[in-house]
């Protein structure tokens, strides 16, 4: 069941429009809670169609979440949560989505898992996806019209990354704009292409070693492999990036690190602010 109270001062208000502006309920959303759901004003059950609302008083919905997904009870790194959203803290070697080969041991199986234990009746919503060897921060909307609103634009969420690549990249500072396509006959490589997909991406140097560096990167686009497309065409690709010409002699995985993620949070619009340290692996190599 979700609730919200309707503002001071708030003017009187169809149900739909308030849901629209205040949680985010898109139009499909509002058919799918219309005639598959439950709303009430003050505890009373309303028809969709002629309900207003005014301020103070307390809306409700609930629509039924159904999932195929097989619960799986392992260990779930969160670093922020509320009846909204979840930040987890993703480590190696780790998928987002059951596959045809995998189909237990993903995050969403994790999750799902996590909300039996805790007697949540929440979604499992990822606003964006991480590589299976990608480590860090990844935000789970628990309602789909929240991973609707915070996936629509890119402009909505800062994500910033840390990598190690190889050698130093000169300038220390630039965006990288490239546009990204699927390399023929490959069903996982990208690679830079005329006619692909844009791809914006800004790296900064933090810091050099005698042989690599370490860099932020922030995106702007998302395009599958970005990061490690782009500086591996720039000359400089992610150590342990086999799949891309990194050196794997001293990281057996892409060292990349989802490590920040700034955001206004899209039901009451405080600014949500999360950081997570480099991995122990990372860490060696510097």
């Amino acid at each position: 069941m979700i609730k919200f109270t309707v503002p001071d001062g708030h003017k009187e208000q169809k149900l739909r429009y308030f849901l629209a502006s205040h949680a985010k309920v898109s139009t499909n959303l509002w058919r799918k809670i219309k005639w598959h759901g439950s709303l009430c004003i003050n505890n009373i059950p309303v028809r969709a169609a002629d309900a207003f609302v005014k301020a103070g008083d307390t809306v409700s919905y609930e629509l039924e979440q159904t999932s195929s997904i097989v619960p799986c009870n392992k260990p779930l790194n969160i670093v922020y949560e509320d009846e909204w959203l979840l930040i987890i803290d993703k480590p190696a070697d780790m998928i987002i989505h059951p596959t045809s080969k995998i189909c237990s041991d993903t995050l969403v199986n994790i999750i799902a898992g996590y909300y039996m234990q805790t007697g949540q009746t929440a979604g499992c919503h990822p606003v964006y996806r991480l590589d299976r060897n990608t480590t860090g921060l990844i935000i789970i909307a628990k309602q789909p019209q929240i991973q609707y609103y915070l996936s629509a634009s890119h402009d909505r969420i800062c994500r910033l990354y840390k990598a190690v690549v190889k050698d130093h990249p000169h300038p220390y500072e630039a965006m990288l704009c490239s546009s990204i396509g699927r390399k023929p006959e490959s069903i996982i490589e990208r690679m830079i292409m005329p006619g692909g997909q844009p791809a914006l991406t800004r790296y900064k140097v933090l810091k050099t070693m005698q042989n690599r560096s370490l860099i932020e990167l922030k995106l702007y686009t998302g395009r599958t492999h970005q990061i490690r497309v782009h500086m591996a065409a720039d000359g400089h690709p992610l150590l342990g990036d086999d799949l891309y010409g990194g050196d794997c002699s001293l990281i057996d995985r892409q060292a990349l690190h989802a490590y920040k993620v700034i955001f206004n949070h899209p039901i009451n619009n405080k600014q949500i602010h999360i950081s997570s340290d480099l991995p122990p692996d990372m860490m060696q190599l510097l």
